[in-house]
């Protein structure tokens, strides 16, 4: 699992890998740039870092919510709509990362990555549930075998459960057998506990090579990046990542942030804050599907 402070030095390390790793840029879509906004939300996290977060409006996670089946949807073209193990005739998924999805609204895909976390994500889905948006939730294999009731948490309310590996390692720096475990054992974790593997995969840091997207792809599993860097790792504070979502949220994007591997009470604060402001902008936050 990633730590919530790494150096300059690594993230260069790792945006050169994913460069060298011959990635293509897929569908990408780069609209201006949004207005940052005029105020900003309360720097709570600041204050009460450590502080567990008092029960968001709505319906607990475990419950069942009239209008899931409705939830909008996107899919990733041209990927396909089955998994390898979908069975025969399955179609392929496709190759390439996407980092932006072409859309003709202003369609938008929060992602959440290292979960599932016993206290932040069910914060996290409270906050969706309350503002009807769904989102893209990439989970780590030993995280979700401590807590797979959360996996059915996200599923049930209609957000996409997607592959994060098993323990968060540098793909690239690994054997193909030992990224063929990785990915392939968290699949199949997903799909014991959902009765369908998951369709979608990110690398851990981004960094895929070529042997590791064919892997995946081998898995029956599309690729996804991401065009925003919410910088929640970083752990600026709360008001920090708002104002980076906001600033540079464009129709089509991927926004990336964390809903595990450290303290995210930040990630939370932020979310509460720029969702309803997005919606009120008119984009509308939905799940990746292939």
């Amino acid at each position: 699992m990633k730590s919530d402070k790494r150096t300059n030095t690594r993230r260069k390390f790792l945006q050169a890998a994913v460069v060298l790793g011959a990635l293509s840029t897929g569908r990408a879509l780069f609209a201006a740039d949004t207005e940052a906004p005029e105020t900003r939300p309360a720097q709570r996290a600041r204050a009460r870092p450590t502080d567990p977060h008092p029960a968001a409006a709505g319906p607990p996670p475990s419950a069942d919510h009239a209008g899931t089946a409705n939830a909008p949807e996107y899919r990733v073209h041209p990927m396909a709509g089955e998994t390898a193990l979908s069975g025969p005739g399955a179609s392929p998924p496709h190759p390439d990362v996407a980092y932006t999805l072409s859309t003709d609204s202003r369609d938008i895909f929060l992602t959440f990555d290292d979960g599932p976390h016993p206290h932040h994500t069910p914060d996290i889905l409270r906050i969706l549930h309350r503002h009807d948006a769904q989102a893209t939730f990439f989970v780590i294999g030993r995280n979700a075998v401590a807590f797979p009731g959360l996996l059915r948490d996200i599923a049930d309310e209609g957000h996409a459960v997607a592959n994060h590996t098993w323990s968060h390692p540098q793909l690239p720096l690994l054997p193909p057998g030992a990224v063929r475990s990785e990915l392939g054992r968290t699949s199949s974790l997903i799909e014991d506990v959902l009765g369908a593997a998951p369709n979608l995969a990110r690398a851990p840091y981004g960094a895929w090579d070529d042997p590791s997207l064919s892997i995946c792809n081998e898995l029956g599993m599309s690729p996804v990046g991401w065009a925003i860097d919410s910088e929640d790792w970083t752990g600026p504070g709360a008001e920090i990542i708002a104002d980076t979502v906001m600033h540079e949220i464009r129709p089509g994007a991927i926004v990336l942030s964390h809903d595990g591997g450290g303290e995210r009470s930040q990630t939370v604060d932020a979310l509460e804050w720029y969702l309803p402001r997005l919606l009120d902008e008119g984009y509308r936050p939905i799940r990746i599907e292939p």
